[in-house]
């Protein structure tokens, strides 16, 4: 048996993961990040193996300058990111909301960007680590505290003991349930059903969103007047959507979106994964921390998800960072990032939970409210300001 002592060990290196380990390249602490499916291409080598991944992320400017701090955001290919330079939002009754970057004074709202290359970009500048263990392909067997430290025995027969364990596994979390936190799943009954096509005109790097009878329709910009949708609507319509033909497929999601691009044409096949939010309670224990989609859950309605895993790695290495005598393990530490993180966590949350909501019900009285609340914010220019800065975070 070959056992690791380290200081910290990270479960799961998806992008949250794999960006807190860069993130401690210069704490001083020593590291051991833990992924069974780790990515196997290359940089170079994804590009060449798909036109796009079904898998799309928007990524706040706060976002891309934190993954840019990493080293990871540069090695991006620059044809391969969609700059959101405005959103059009319709409601279902001829409301519109426009949110424009030239008229807040932002080069860009949002980056759209492709799952693996964020992660392989990672992955290349934590094998150049010197403080990081990578054990990839081995998952955990059993994990437990005492004392002061943790025990994890990986599937290969080895032992990694740690002062603070980060649970960064996703929103079934295998580390969050050896450590009995509660968390409380509420499924929406929706999913968010995904695909990408070419359009036949020109996006002009506009994101838009439809909130409609079936669902919620989102067209995010790539580039070559190539889109990324994201439709998260009822189980009937997703099998619906899923067993269409890519020619009907197409016709249909351009005729949801008012043909406002024209033709089009898949050209990543659709695939579906289920919709819920997730409440974490408690997001830290002695030696124990949550972030990403181990610590909470949102509807990706604001396409929020990865940044706000982000920001919890920002502040978690922030307080890590500036730990001074402590032990990175140490609850009174980990509380600090607990109280950093809890009020952007419930308002995101709270948020995307009540637009959900409020676009579902059939009430017409309700309808009618949600559509003039839409065009009295259009209205409304420091409102809409002030929503843009909240989302460059």
């Amino acid at each position: 048996m070959v056992t690791h002592n380290v200081d910290v060990v990270i479960v799961g290196a998806g992008i949250v993961g794999a960006a807190l380990a860069v993130s401690l390249r210069q704490s001083g602490l020593a590291l051991a990040l833990v992924e069974p499916n780790p990515p196997a291409l290359s940089l170079q080598e994804a590009a060449d193996a798909a036109p796009w991944d079904s898998r799309i992320y928007a990524f706040s400017p706060g976002s891309a300058r934190l993954l840019a701090q990493l080293g990871a955001w540069q090695q991006l290919d620059a044809t391969r990111l969609g700059a959101v330079h405005a959103m059009d939002v319709r409601g279902d009754q001829g409301a519109r909301l426009v949110l424009d970057a030239y008229e807040a004074g932002v080069p860009e709202l949002a980056w759209i960007a492709e799952s693996s290359q964020i992660q392989n970009a990672l992955w290349r500048v934590m094998q150049q680590q010197d403080n990081l263990q990578i054990h990839s392909g081995v998952t955990g067997i059993s994990l437990g505290w005492t004392g002061e430290q943790s025990r994890l025995e990986l599937s290969d027969g080895s032992v990694i003991n740690a002062s603070l364990v980060v649970a960064a596994d996703g929103r079934p979390s295998w580390v969050r349930q050896q450590a009995r936190l509660e968390a409380r799943r509420s499924d929406y009954h929706q999913s968010g059903v995904v695909a990408n096509f070419v359009c036949e005109h020109a996006h002009r790097q506009i994101a838009r969103q439809w909130f409609r009878q079936d669902g919620i329709l989102a067209w995010l910009p790539l580039p070559d007047n190539v889109v990324s949708m994201v439709w998260s609507t009822d189980a009937t319509h997703t099998a619906e959507l899923l067993a269409l033909p890519a020619a009907e497929l197409a016709e249909r999601v351009a005729a949801a979106g008012e043909h406002a691009l024209g033709d089009m044409r898949v050209v990543t096949p659709a695939a579906a994964f289920p919709l819920s939010i997730l409440r974490v309670p408690v997001t830290v224990a002695p030696g124990l921390a949550l972030i990403g989609d181990a610590a909470h859950g949102v509807h990706p309605l604001s396409g929020q998800g990865v940044n706000l895993g982000l920001r919890d790695v920002a502040a978690l290495s922030a307080v890590l960072l500036a730990r001074g005598e402590a032990g990175c393990g140490e609850l009174t530490l980990l509380k600090r990032f607990e109280r950093a993180r809890r009020g952007d966590v419930l308002a995101m949350q709270a948020v995307t939970d009540t637009l959900h909501k409020l676009f579902r019900t059939q009430n017409p009285w309700v309808a009618a409210m949600r559509n003039m609340g839409m065009d009295l914010l259009q209205r409304i220019e420091p409102l809409k300001s002030r929503m843009i800065r909240q989302a460059l975070i």
